[in-house]
């Protein structure tokens, strides 16, 4: 996994604190044009050929951050006539993602290839355990790669560790297949395969996989003073920042929404429905029940998977909850999630009770831009305290414990957890998904209640965080014991 602290994440950051710093003053229609010349000055030493070409690409991550497709992108317009016309935007448009070609770097497809580290050793396991007899030694090994199926056998073999796998990354990232190149060689996404999960924009180690910002939309939301605003913060925004309880309320509340909810709220209602409807399911004989928060997770069975289609519980999301009980409250007002998730801004052009989705990386850049440090905040706790296991829904494994403490009688429990919807995690689900339509025997074990998240780690791992998930476990934690006892 690519560390999240690196210039690609730095550069994006950079983008979305100047758009919203211009936005807020008022000038984002003339001031826009020269983010791009302002990050490469003339006299800076180039990444690419030339500082034109930087600017050029930074040109294109400047629409991307302001909402636009760059596939759909007109070259001879302005920057500013494009800030212009997506401060009177109606809503944000799909796909949620964009590929930007020219930072794409049209990698090689992935391949095994032998390192000097190679000994040409006697024992040879390399070519002896290759199945196609595509390695040949001389004093070194050599891979035929016409011959080569990719299958690893001889770097699992090597003694020396002399042979290294390279990668394309965001295709390697991908676990179902959504992305292959074109006739040129570059990558392209098929949005009727993709989950949405984010791997490969987190991935790409060239920032060519971009999602589509809705921070432009959302200031101006908020700088609409006959709007009121609602922040909804998914409990792994609360571990994204050292900070007590109440503290992100206030920061919220200074940079300018009306009033903030916590989605843990949300989770609790979710955990409730849940436990709920998997005793009702047991009781009429159902297999298995699956959990249905994780969107990217919900959308991977529905396209890929349906033999467990049935087994997806019909629960929605903390996301829809919270945001039923924000527009119970204040209707009329817009609702906006905040979120570690690319899945959820999907989800949300499907919830019409949720207006937009903004990242922690968008949130973290407006605090930035309104000078805002959350740390030093005074704490405002939220009126409703959510329990510990509804706020604990970030974690791998979260859910599935909320669910069980809701039970009548958790003996009837077979607990398991999917944790990362990796290629492995793909297998276990259509392993599942063979057993639920009745294709290959139930086994005696098989579990009836299963976790599934795409991220490795839980949401505190989401592809658009701010900080690392073990640092974010840690503070999750402190989050957690704040919150009210969960009564069974």
């Amino acid at each position: 996994m690519l560390n999240i602290n690196n210039n690609t994440s730095n550069i994006k950051r950079e983008i979305l604190v100047r758009i919203a710093r211009l936005q807020l003053e008022g000038r984002l229609e003339e001031g826009v044009h020269f983010i791009p010349r302002e990050m490469a000055p003339r006299n800076s030493v180039p990444m690419r050929c030339c500082i034109y070409h930087d600017r050029e690409i930074l040109r294109m991550r400047v629409l991307a951050r302001m909402g636009w497709s760059i596939e759909d992108v007109d070259e001879e317009r302005t920057l500013g006539s494009y800030a212009k016309e997506a401060l009177v935007r109606e809503k944000p448009t799909l796909p949620m993602l964009t590929v930007l070609h020219d930072a794409c770097n049209a990698c090689v497809r992935s391949h095994y290839m032998v390192t000097n580290a190679c000994q040409g050793c006697y024992a040879r396991p390399c070519m002896v355990n290759c199945p196609k007899k595509a390695i040949t030694v001389d004093r070194h090994a050599h891979i035929d790669e016409k011959a080569c199926i990719n299958c690893g056998l001889c770097m699992q073999n090597c003694p020396y560790h002399a042979i290294i796998k390279i990668p394309v990354p965001c295709e390697e990232s991908c676990p179902v297949g959504a992305i292959s190149k074109d006739e040129d060689g570059h990558e392209k996404i098929d949005y009727d395969k993709c989950i949405f999960c984010g791997n490969c924009m987190r991935e790409c180690p060239f920032g060519a996989m971009m999602d589509k910002s809705q921070l432009v939309d959302v200031i101006g939301k908020i700088m609409d003073k006959g709007k009121k605003v609602v922040a909804m913060y998914a409990p792994a925004i609360s571990s994204q920042f050292k900070i007590l309880p109440g503290q992100l309320e206030s920061a919220l509340l200074s940079a300018g929404f009306d009033r903030v909810w916590e989605v843990a709220v949300g989770a609790d209602i979710c955990a409730d429905n849940e436990a709920r409807e998997f005793e009702e399911r047991m009781e009429r004989g159902d297999k298995m029940m699956t959990t249905s928060c994780c969107s990217a997770y919900v959308r991977a069975v529905r396209v890929h998977v349906p033999d467990l289609n049935p087994c997806v519980s019909e629960t929605r999301s903390p996301m829809h909850y919270t945001a039923e009980i924000a527009k119970k409250a204040d209707p009329g007002c817009v609702t906006v999630f905040i979120g570690p998730c690319l899945a959820k801004r999907r989800e949300a052009f499907d919830d019409d009770m949720v207006d937009y989705v903004l990242s922690a990386e968008e949130i973290s850049a407006l605090f930035e831009a309104k000078n805002i440090d959350v740390a030093k905040t005074e704490a405002v706790p939220g009126s409703i305290i959510p329990t510990s296991s509804g706020r604990n829904f970030a974690k791998s494994g979260g859910v599935a414990e909320a669910v069980r403490l809701r039970l009548k009688d958790d003996s009837i429990l077979r607990l398991a957890k999917i944790n990362g919807l990796g290629k492995g995690g793909m297998k276990m689900l259509k392993a599942y998904g063979l057993i639920n339509a009745g294709k290959i025997p139930t086994p005696k074990d098989c579990p009836n209640l299963i976790e599934v998240m795409a991220c490795e780690g839980g949401c505190i791992a989401g592809p658009s965080v701010i900080t690392n998930p073990k640092q974010a476990e840690s503070q999750l934690d402190k989050y957690v014991k704040g919150g009210a006892q969960d009564t069974i």
